[in-house]
């Protein structure tokens, strides 16, 4: 079941990549419908992956950049799997796994592991719980953090400036 991130989530997280976005290569990780990718698209990032494993909302969601005439790539396969198998370097990076599955701390420590992040990385993290149990990787931090009804959302960086 698709869960977009709600239209102010995405106006407050734009509002916080503003000063990076434009050129910027995201990874648009458990994509879902695309919204976050789309919409950096939408403000100039340069290039936008999608990793979605739900055979039909990767098909629909390449169907519907198609229609934007975006070339963007969208990858059905498992995000652990794709940042294992594929990986990439990134800048900013949208983590948005499904709710009460536990995905976070791993996927975070794989992007970490296999080198995925550009130097000064943004990462958005978006969860249906405080994460003040979540470990983030050696050297990242949190910039921001919000909480919009029962979604709480955190911009981090892998940088330890």
């Amino acid at each position: 079941q698709l869960r977009p991130t709600p239209a102010r989530i995405r106006e407050t997280l734009f509002n916080w990549l503003s000063p990076v976005i434009d050129g910027a290569r995201c990874l648009d990780l458990y994509a879902g419908s695309g919204a976050l990718g789309v919409e950096a698209l939408s403000r100039g990032a340069a290039d936008v992956t999608f990793v979605e494993s739900d055979i039909v909302s990767a098909r629909l969601l390449q169907q519907n950049l198609a229609r934007l005439g975006s070339k963007s790539k969208v990858y059905t396969m498992d995000a652990r799997r794709f940042v294992r198998q594929v990986g990439g370097k990134w800048d900013i990076v949208f983590l948005d796994p499904p709710y009460r599955h536990g995905m976070l701390q791993q996927i975070l420590r794989f992007l970490h592991e296999h080198d995925c992040l550009a130097k000064q990385a943004l990462i958005y993290i978006e969860s249906e719980r405080e994460l003040d149990d979540l470990k983030l990787p050696p050297d990242w931090h949190y910039l921001k953090q919000k909480k919009a009804g029962q979604i709480k959302y955190y911009l981090a960086s892998n940088n330890s400036e």
